[in-house]
């Protein structure tokens, strides 16, 4: 049986130098979400990117950067993605944050969204 569930995924994009009270800000935000009881959250590292500054970050042998861009994806329902959003928000700095409707398919029976 495949059930789905209307979600908010949640996606900020950061540097990998970023940090969070002396700790890696993409490992902060990660456990801020397992804490509030988000549904689910990876981080995906860039091989190359830019943003706003337009500086180039590149994984490439002869340029290796100690500040690859970096995604994280969190889902859930909208309520607790905006209050998880609250709650970060002073974590955040000045990274891109986007929002976007989802549709989650699951398949089993092991609990889901709510």
């Amino acid at each position: 049986m495949t059930a789905t569930t209307e979600a908010t995924l949640l996606r900020l994009f950061i540097g990998e130098s970023d940090e969070h009270e002396g700790r890696p800000l993409h490992e902060a935000i990660v456990l801020k979400a397992r804490e509030t009881g988000i549904a689910g959250a990876t981080v995906v590292r860039g091989a190359m990117g830019y943003g706003r500054s337009s500086r180039l970050h590149t994984a490439k042998i002869l340029r290796l950067s100690e500040d690859l861009p970096v995604v994280i994806e969190i889902v859930d329902v909208p309520d607790r993605i905006d209050a998880f959003l609250a709650e970060a928000e002073p974590m955040l700095g000045s990274c891109l944050v986007t929002l976007e409707k989802v549709r989650i398919v699951r398949y089993g029976l092991d609990g889901g969204l709510s």
